[in-house]
């Protein structure tokens, strides 16, 4: 049985085999980003300077996860979002690494890392969702496919 957002997408969580065939196919950056929770260094991002049109899906599974109109410029050298594209897409959970306490960001679909949410971001949500460019893809407005249409088996 499936699970639908909101927003009409398939938030189902993947089977492991699932998870590991779409994993397949991603850079060792990636990998190390989304399957181990690593960071991508500040200011190195591909997607930190976007400024199109559009939606950033999830790299392992295409998962919308933020819009281009929540953008914002942070200063902290990540893509930054005040609000998710819809909040079931996002997953938070507590984190304790590192000597500090944050909260991680992961994909509801695939369990993927793809960055922290922080209290100081701008009005009205004031929220920072600071990701890691490698987590995601860039998907032209006219290009984001409906919630049918998002493989999560591929």
């Amino acid at each position: 049985m499936s699970t639908r957002s909101h927003t009409g997408y398939d938030i189902t969580p993947l089977a492991p085999a699932q998870r590991e065939r779409l994993a397949a196919r991603l850079t060792p950056e990636q990998r190390h980003i989304l399957l181990d929770h690593g960071t991508e260094r500040p200011f190195c991002g591909t997607l930190l300077g976007n400024k199109d049109d559009g939606v950033y899906v999830c790299a392992l599974c295409s998962l919308p996860l933020f819009g281009s109109d929540t953008k914002f410029e942070s200063g902290t050298g990540w893509p930054s979002f005040d609000r998710p594209f819809d909040p079931q897409h996002v997953r938070q959970i507590r984190d304790t690494s590192h000597g500090m306490i944050r909260v991680e960001i992961r994909c509801a679909r695939c369990d993927g890392h793809l960055g922290h949410v922080f209290p100081d971001g701008p009005p009205p949500t004031r929220e920072r969702y600071c990701l890691n460019s490698e987590a995601m893809e860039f998907v032209p407005r006219d290009a984001v496919p409906a919630p049918d249409a998002v493989p999560a088996t591929e």
